[in-house]
């Protein structure tokens, strides 16, 4: 009878049921590691458990302090990689959205961040990686996602002190700010910004488009791609830095 070794190293995936966090996985787990799972849905983790051979599903909410111990509960071999993708909700711009949705989304992204880290703190090693999915509202404000700019933004600095912390031990690190995605998610939200503007869906996704000088939006494969190039040990360099996927949307500099 032939056994079948588990991979030595995990990638712990937060986020891992949404449109990034499906491509992340599935990129991470054909690079060779183990893959840790962790969304809120129960049901959504099944359906990618059934999609991923091995993978390992943790039922969490990364905005709760209770998920440390649920990710630590199921982590149990050296973390080559954690991978933070939450999404946040979008309320709107700085005059109007909710404070609520401000605090939330700064929970998730920051506070998630954190909560993670320390989840698997003993199982980071030299050469690991803590990589953080932010966005390109956190550079290039806009007048619609306040909530998810304002987080993104504090993602930006979190990330950096994160690499001033784990730098003498050997881990690194990294954000990656993708533009607007090509996903469902976002349609739902050009939907909304159409019916507040009393334009069509096409109309809204054209101008979203022409904000980007190549004409595209960034796509879930672009940012797995991202991610599993940081496992390269020359990505050591990169740690605090901030990797632009945004189909050239930045205008400022630096």
């Amino acid at each position: 009878m032939t056994t079948i070794s588990s991979p030595a190293e995990l990638a712990v995936v937060v986020g891992a049921t949404g449109a990034f966090g499906n491509a992340m996985v599935e990129r991470l787990a054909a690079a060779g590691l183990g893959v840790v799972a962790v969304a809120r849905s129960a049901d959504s983790l099944a359906a990618l458990q059934d999609r991923v051979p091995g993978l390992v599903a943790c039922a969490a909410d990364i905005a709760s302090d209770s998920a440390i111990a649920a990710i630590a509960a199921v982590v149990d071999r050296p973390v080559r990689m954690v991978v933070h993708g939450p999404g946040v909700t979008v309320a709107g711009g700085i005059l109007t959205a909710p404070t609520a949705t401000m605090v939330d989304a700064v929970n998730i992204k920051v506070g998630g961040l954190l909560r993670l880290s320390r989840a698997v703190d003993g199982w980071l090693a030299a050469g690991s990686r803590i990589v953080a999915i932010g966005g390109h509202y956190g550079f290039e404000p806009t007048a619609y996602a306040a909530s998810a700019g304002v987080a993104n933004a504090a993602l930006v600095n979190v990330v950096r002190q994160l690499s001033l912390a784990y730098g003498p031990r050997g881990v690194t690190a990294h954000l990656i700010a993708p533009g607007p995605a090509d996903t469902e998610r976002l349609r739902r939200v050009a939907a909304d910004r159409a019916a507040q503007r009393g334009i069509t869906v096409d109309a809204v996704l054209a101008e979203m488009l022409a904000e980007s000088s190549i004409g595209r939006f960034t796509t879930p494969a672009q940012v797995a791609w991202a991610v599993s190039m940081l496992l390269a040990p020359e990505a050591d360099a990169m740690t605090g830095s901030s990797l632009m996927l945004d189909s050239g949307r930045r205008r400022g500099l630096p």
